[in-house]
């Protein structure tokens, strides 16, 4: 048997094991061991097709990706229609989407690509239906964009925790685990604020191989999280969410706070049928993209030209975005806008510039 079949096998023999073991406060150790053994059994996978995948992929394009994620007629492609220049095939009927449909759109001079993507299902993390291919896709973008039926609000759950599944995790900061790899000594955790017990946590380590060492886990962790970052498979990705066919009742639109406030994400009602709400939900993305809009204006020119950037970036980014060698010349610049603290304000390259800044470099003479 070829060896990666062998992992696969070594794979199927412990999820049926995890499968049939009850969730309480006995098992959780033996789940936890369960679960590393599996992260290891698939970063072998990894190792032996390394990148491998099978389906579709879409190359990233424009100053951001949005993926849009939901349950198979939940709406995505009507959205993408009414966000983007796009015509998606649209149906009252299930997986009417079977590949990517890619569109863009322009916000604010933004150029950001919106993947619509296959729906995706319960238990899409084992490989079912296309959710292997659907969740590589979502891995490669700056913002998931859940589409949920007004009147299917517990899918919106099941996505969440799908994603997490895979090591995908959203709207939350990377928690600090610190590992010091020491041969001569036996594994001990230094410093635990995660949440979970020392010996669950020796048991997951011990599970992906590791037996020596110090740790130091300076942040709340769960073990799903735990195992995806020692497997370097952790992923964190924004996420708001489009409570879609609002248009069936509007009294529907107060259900869009309580699920924000329950699951803590941010929730737009809308309609793309109607096109009901699409321009705030056009804001949303652009926010929550991690992107910013500044301006470059020369010298001799009065009207700046808008630039799109990654959030943070600096005058010496901008200034090798326009072109490198503009950046070995550009060692400062007058900055006026939200980052100066006063108009024309004399920065260096390394200054960091925010939304709606306007820059003129001043090149070295």
């Amino acid at each position: 048997m070829p060896e990666k079949e062998v992992f696969e096998a070594k794979i199927d023999q412990i999820e049926d094991e995890l499968s049939k073991t009850k969730k309480n406060k006995a098992t959780n150790k033996h789940i936890g061991i369960l679960r590393a053994k599996i992260a290891k059994a698939k970063r072998e996978i990894a190792q032996i097709k390394k990148g491998g995948g099978y389906g579709f992929f879409a190359k990233r394009s424009g100053d951001a990706t949005v993926a849009l994620v939901g349950f198979p007629s939940s709406g995505k492609s009507s959205l993408i229609n009414e966000l983007t220049n796009v015509t998606s095939k649209t149906g009252e009927y299930a997986f009417t989407t079977t590949t990517i449909v890619q569109g863009t759109m322009v916000f604010r001079d933004a150029h950001i690509q919106i993947l619509d993507l296959p729906g995706i299902l319960e238990y899409a993390h084992a490989g079912y239906g296309k959710g292997s291919s659907v969740i590589a896709q979502v891995r490669d973008s700056n913002l998931v964009l859940f589409v949920v039926d007004v009147k299917s609000t517990e899918q919106l759950e099941i996505l969440i925790n799908e994603l997490r599944s895979t090591g995908i995790f959203i709207n939350r900061r990377k928690p600090s685990i610190r590992y010091t790899n020491t041969q001569n000594s036996p594994f001990k955790v230094l410093t635990n604020r995660s949440g979970m017990d020392e010996r669950l946590i020796k048991e997951i380590f011990n599970g992906l191989g590791i037996f020596n060492g110090e740790v130091v886990i300076s942040d709340p962790v769960g073990e799903d999280e735990i195992i995806a970052i020692l497997t370097e498979r952790a992923r964190y990705v924004s996420a708001i969410v489009a409570l879609n066919k609002i248009d069936i009742d509007k009294r529907y639109v107060d259900l869009a706070g309580s699920v924000s406030k329950r699951l803590g994400i941010e929730v737009i009602p809308v309609s793309a049928l109607n096109s009901y709400n699409i321009d705030r939900l056009k804001q949303a993305i652009y926010q929550n993209c991690g992107i910013m809009r500044v301006f470059v204006k020369p010298k001799e020119e009065s009207k700046p030209s808008p630039i799109t950037l990654q959030e943070g970036s600096s005058v010496e980014s901008l200034a090798k975005r326009i072109h490198t060698r503009l950046a070995d010349e550009v060692k400062s610049a007058y900055v006026s806008g939200p980052s100066a603290k006063f108009r024309n304000q004399r920065v260096s390259s390394k200054h960091i510039l925010m939304d709606g800044d306007i820059i003129t470099f001043i090149r070295d003479k």
